[in-house]
């Protein structure tokens, strides 16, 4: 097959898009002048996971049940789609001339079909063979990239064998995958794959099935704002409650919509371009300035890693191959690209910015997935438009309030503070209790000069994808700011109240947004015998942001309101009197207020670290007084 490009973006100019035509035609000029600082970017980042890839690569022909897997430096098993490194392995190959990634490249392949290989084509997500095989398509693409690209690197008897097992994949694909199997991302992945598999093996009927599922899939966006859904459970795809889809930011910026862009521009297909720009601009509103997508209240949360998802692949293509129409969709693909190289050490990704010095190990999964999308940009590079980071993040210049109608998730700025209220109600599961920010917490709170503030996590922290997250070290305390209440040992809090509702306004230059809560137990189950019934006012001017929590009821038993500020164990915590402290962090003086006495969570002035998003965090909490029916918190920053 003739090596080309499979994406030309200068195919645009047929498609008939209701945009500018000269965004469109853009496109097809290259700027290798303005983009060559990204460009040097994404090429050092490749290749220094590559060599970290390597480096934790298991080289023991006697033991083939580990015999050129990638080693895991957190998890005590080896993940089955390390395959996926292929296609980053052969991409260095060819451009360095180097064997050592051509021999890595063949290893992970070997391994995989010693190991988690199928007869029915699939590939297991570990080495039962009764586990999951939908992640076949990942590895397909990866093998299908790295063969159509690079495969002139290889042997001939090896490139062939590969062509034959891909071929065996995509027949897996083609049998098994329809529009609602499971979650949208597999699906909607093998709109891609499907197309880009049957042009390498030649299939016509992998890419008509591809061109199916692509129909198909342009009714999983919200009426709103476009928003990809489809991230749950087959049994929990109805509505919620409050008439919500199942969305996660994690899942669709850095997997699905990838793939659907990609489709979309190779087979100039002008309705589902349509759609992606709408989704792909809705979804921008969430990046944060320093290029983390705010995922506090996505229904898959539980492997948000503050720049993306723990196993997806990386946000890079859909945003950098769309700059053309939109410039600030290639600086998101840059500000996301700097984020993961500060949270790179040692040649592999760690899973936040807390990670490195909370001295937490880094697991595998983050680097092979997320070097494919790095090879994709660089295999594409004459066909990108210009990308840098010239263009604003929609949050960088936002101010007042903005209310996603179809998450019922509200977005705050003012002055330098960033800020996310969710009260979204959409489960992953609706049979077990995964909880996401809810119950009109505050998921995330930024500030331009020291960055993030807060952050929620799980409300408690579980084992959902038990071969896909790590084990949470040291106590779990839950990050997600929000009011408490134990009664018999029974956790109450807003968290769980997820028919709470949120009201805004911003008048004279303050934003204020008011939860009504519930304290509720994982049951669901309203607390009796104290104050239930609650008001959580957020107000947020220029020079700072208050948190005002009310009730109206009887407070009986202890209540607090905890207040987790992201912190790392370095940053001077000075405690200026029993109602105020100070924070030192690098680039400001963070200060908090109350009008009770500030405590710290049950660790002594210690920090805790959550997985999710993969920082550390000073658990500061205040206590209802007796007779007191209201707390108040103020925070600055100087």
């Amino acid at each position: 097959m003739q090596r080309r490009n499979f994406i030309q973006l200068s195919t645009l100019a047929g498609v008939g898009l209701s945009i500018p035509f000269s965004a469109l035609f853009s496109a097809c000029e290259s700027h290798p002048e303005h983009s060559l600082e990204f460009k040097n970017l994404i090429s050092g980042l490749l290749k220094n996971w590559c060599d970290g890839m390597l480096k934790v690569q298991i080289n023991n022909p006697s033991n083939l049940d580990e015999h050129g897997a990638l080693g895991c430096p957190s998890c005590s098993h080896i993940h089955g789609r390390c395959m996926d490194a292929v296609y980053p392995f052969l991409y260095m190959a060819d451009i360095t001339g180097d064997e050592k990634y051509i021999e890595g490249a063949k290893l992970v392949m070997t391994w995989a079909e010693n190991n988690v290989s199928q007869e029915s084509g699939a590939w297991t997500v570990i080495k039962n063979p009764k586990s999951w095989k939908g992640i076949t398509i990942f590895g397909a693409i990866a093998l299908a990239e790295a063969l159509h690209y690079h495969g002139h690197v290889l042997d001939e008897t090896t490139q062939k064998t590969w062509t034959t097992r891909l071929e065996k994949a995509g027949q897996y694909i083609y049998d098994t995958f329809t529009i609602d199997f499971t979650n949208i991302n597999y699906p909607g992945t093998a709109v891609y794959g499907l197309n880009l598999i049957g042009g390498v093996v030649n299939r016509d009927d992998f890419k008509a099935k591809s061109k199916k599922l692509a129909s198909e899939v342009k009714v999983y966006f919200t009426e709103n704002e476009g928003l990809l859904f489809g991230e749950c459970k087959k049994s929990s795809s109805k509505l919620s409650e409050k008439g919500l889809h199942g969305v996660d930011l994690g899942y669709n910026v850095e997997e699905t919509l990838n793939s659907l862009v990609m489709y979309a521009l190779k087979e100039k297909d002008g309705e589902l371009l349509q759609i992606l720009t709408k989704s792909l601009n809705s979804h921008l509103e969430f990046m944060l300035p320093d290029g983390a997508w705010d995922n506090s209240w996505g229904n898959r949360m539980y492997k948000w890693s503050y720049w993306g998802s723990r196993t997806c692949d990386g946000s890079q293509p859909g945003f950098a191959m769309m700059a053309h129409i939109n410039p600030a969709f290639g600086t998101a693909a840059v500000k996301n690209t700097e984020l993961l190289q500060r949270c790179t050490a040692d040649g592999l990704i760690h899973g936040g910015p807390g990670f490195i010095e909370a001295g937490i190990p880094p697991c595998v999964h983050h680097t092979f997935t997320h070097a494919k999308p790095l090879a994709a940009l660089l295999d594409h590079w004459e066909h990108l438009p210009e990308i840098n980071a010239n263009a604003s993040l929609p949050r960088a210049t936002a101010d007042g309030v903005k209310h996603f109608k179809d998450l019922d998730v509200y977005l705050f700025a003012r002055g330098d503070w960033r800020g996310t209220v969710s009260a979204y109600d959409a489960e992953y599961h609706y049979k077990y209790d995964y909880r996401q920010a809810s119950g009109g917490a505050l998921g995330v709170l930024y500030h331009n000069k020291v960055g993030l503030l807060c952050a929620a996590s799980m409300a408690e922290y579980a084992l959902v994808e038990k071969n896909n997250q790590q084990v949470q070290p040291g106590k779990d305390i839950c990050l997600t700011p929000r009011i408490e209440t134990f009664i018999d040992d029974v956790w109450y809090t807003n968290l769980y109240d997820l028919p709470a509702r949120v009201t805004s306004k911003d008048e004279n230059e303050i934003i204020e947004l008011v939860a009504d809560v519930k304290l509720k137990n994982v049951d669901r189950e309203e607390v009796t015998g104290t104050a239930a019934a609650f008001d959580i006012a957020y107000k947020c001017t220029a020079d700072k942001t208050e948190i005002k929590v009310s009730t109206q009821q009887d407070i009986t038993k202890q209540t607090a309101f905890v207040l987790p500020i992201v912190s790392s164990s370095s940053e001077v915590v000075t405690h200026v009197n029993e109602n105020e402290i100070t924070i030192q962090k690098p680039e400001g003086l963070v200060t908090i207020k109350a009008n009770t006495p500030i405590k710290t969570k049950e660790i002594a002035g210690k920090r805790t670290f959550n997985m999710v998003p993969g920082v550390e965090a000073l658990p500061l909490e205040v206590f209802f007084e007796e007779d007191s029916k209201t707390l108040e918190l103020t925070i600055t920053v100087s």
